[in-house]
């Protein structure tokens, strides 16, 4: 597709997958999500695919290990408290080193929460998406149309790194509707060859073994090694971030996802008030774009999320004590206004002048 389409973010996400080459999605219905997974099950089988509701998120998660296993494209989608029943599942993709893409369209929590938009999942991507010693590369898109473009190389970079990479959405965006342009199909017979997969040897190779049991120790360390080595690639290969305005800065603020969109309306009316504000969005979450935060000359920081403040640390880490950093957030669904964060702006901008 090369013109613009109007669609919902949750569809959006389904069909730059299915243009990414994703041939098997794996999936089960809960709010905010459905749309995705409706729109998988409508159009995956004129592309020849596999769509397949399983019966729970456990299920999901581990058919995605198959067809990852197989050397296919493969996906799944949930919202936080499915997320949550996945995350065993998820710590076995990564410890088998299988590439496959998982999008969490976040709900409210903890529990069963709400269904109403949150990032109240930001520690579970970026700290908790399992047991044991890995990391995923995580993505926050802020509009439709990022929706589809991050979902599109997700697969990428998950076959490049051989791990499994997360879209953190949230039911905000993924219920929005908003013009976009789709990138080109990719031909299947164009994806990277995959001589790890367990698709048969057809009498040319050995046979190839997908696991993540190590009884040895000493090759459990190694392994472990191994892989960091290539997420220290991630870090220095896939930081994306966005700065808007912060060259002049006395305020930065640091939002991302649906935040960062009310997060820049406020910025715009603190500009027309005279107040220097810029915007930090961080775009991956991890790896996390420290070097653009350390970076800002800023005399104080403002993180805004819609959570208790989950992003805070990583923004005082990257600080390192430089400025001050604050936090204001809302949680459980509801949703910051503009002139909520604007107030947040002019509070912080007269301290600094006192």
């Amino acid at each position: 597709m090369s013109e613009k389409v109007l669609m919902k973010g949750n569809e959006a996400l389904a069909e730059a997958a299915m243009l990414a080459g994703c041939r098997f999605f794996f999936g089960y219905p809960i709010t905010p999500q459905t749309e995705l997974a409706a729109y998988m099950s409508k159009h995956m089988p004129k592309r020849e695919g596999v769509y397949l509701q399983a019966e729970s998120e456990v299920a999901a998660i581990n058919m995605v290990y198959g067809a990852a296993a197989c050397g296919k494209r493969t996906m799944t989608s949930s919202s936080s408290p499915g997320i949550s029943l996945k995350t065993e599942g998820i710590s076995y993709l990564a410890g088998a080193d299988l590439p496959a893409v998982i999008i969490n369209v976040q709900r409210g929590g903890p529990g069963l929460g709400s269904i109403q938009p949150s990032q109240s999942d930001y520690w579970q991507a970026t700290r908790a998406m399992g047991h044991g010693d890995f990391f995923l590369p995580v993505y926050a898109p802020s509009t439709v149309q990022e929706m589809a473009d991050l979902a599109y190389a997700a697969f990428d970079v998950a076959d490049t790194y051989r791990t499994p990479v997360v879209i953190l959405a949230d039911g905000m965006l993924g219920q929005m509707m908003e013009p976009v342009v789709m990138p080109a199909e990719r031909a299947l017979d164009d994806l990277p060859a995959k001589s790890w997969a367990t698709d048969g040897t057809h009498g040319k190779r050995p046979h190839n073994v997908v696991n993540s049991l190590f009884l040895d120790a000493d090759a459990l360390n190694a392994k472990n090694r191994e892989r960091f080595e290539r997420y220290a690639q991630i870090e220095r290969n896939e930081v994306r971030v966005e700065e808007y305005l912060v060259d002049d800065a006395d305020i930065v603020v640091v939002a991302f996802g649906a935040a960062a969109r009310i997060a820049r309306s406020a910025i715009n009316d603190a500009r027309a008030k005279g107040i220097k504000v810029g915007l930090i969005r961080p775009i991956t979450l991890w790896p996390y774009p420290k070097e653009a935060i350390a970076a800002c000359n800023a005399q104080a920081f403002l993180v805004v999320e819609m959570n208790m403040g989950q992003m805070v640390e990583d923004v005082q880490l990257a600080v390192n004590g430089a400025a001050p950093v604050e936090f204001f957030g809302r949680a459980g669904g509801v949703i910051p206004r503009p002139d909520e964060v604007l107030a947040q702006i002019e509070a912080l901008n007269e301290r600094l002048g006192d």
